[in-house]
């Protein structure tokens, strides 16, 4: 595991345009499922990393609060030549285990993890109803060995501040965690 920091891509860009197995359906989710005049926040993630484990609980919150709200999407990029364990079959699993019901998608050929200039997992974009980015970056401060509790909190600001029309801060955070195996 090489401790990866996410590049922040710039606020305002759209939504990019992709096509990817949804892993729980076995059908193709398109971006444009995502322009349906609702906020959408999209993940990069993976099955492995113990970043993304580390939020496991949080993002089961975040799905109970703000998925009546805000569509979710995870995405999955990672060679699974190099790390099977987030191969697809393993993909539906983890959801299954954690209750997650959000699309989890398959990316196979990681273009879609270069169109959102992904660096790291996890990595959490927020794009408003109007399909432009707003936020970018980490969940929140704590990581698998700080010592601080997982609270969500800059990702949920950002959520909360959206969803009632209230300025998101420009000052955020990069994300942090394994670098996306790439081929």
């Amino acid at each position: 595991m090489a401790l990866t920091y996410s590049t922040m891509l710039e606020l305002g860009t759209r939504i990019p345009d992709f096509k990817l197995k949804n892993v729980l359906s076995d059908n193709w989710y398109h971006s444009s499922n995502l322009s349906n005049n609702k906020p959408s926040l999209v993940m990069i993630i993976c099955n492995h990393c113990p970043y993304v484990v580390h939020y496991h609980s949080e993002l089961q919150k975040l799905q109970k609060e703000f998925s009546s709200q805000i569509d979710f999407v995870a995405i999955s990029s990672n060679d699974v030549v190099s790390h099977p364990q987030d191969g697809p079959e393993e993909m539906v699993k983890l959801f299954n285990n954690l209750n997650l019901i959000f699309p989890y998608l398959y990316d196979e050929t990681q273009e879609v993890a270069k169109l959102f200039k992904a660096e790291c997992t996890p990595e959490f974009y927020l794009f408003s109803d109007q399909d432009k980015l707003v936020y970018r970056g980490r969940l929140d401060e704590s990581s698998p060995r700080n010592g601080i509790e997982v609270s969500g909190s800059d990702l949920r600001d950002a959520m909360n501040n959206l969803l009632i029309s209230k300025p998101i801060s420009k000052h955020q955070y990069p994300s942090m965690g394994c670098n996306i195996k790439w081929k």
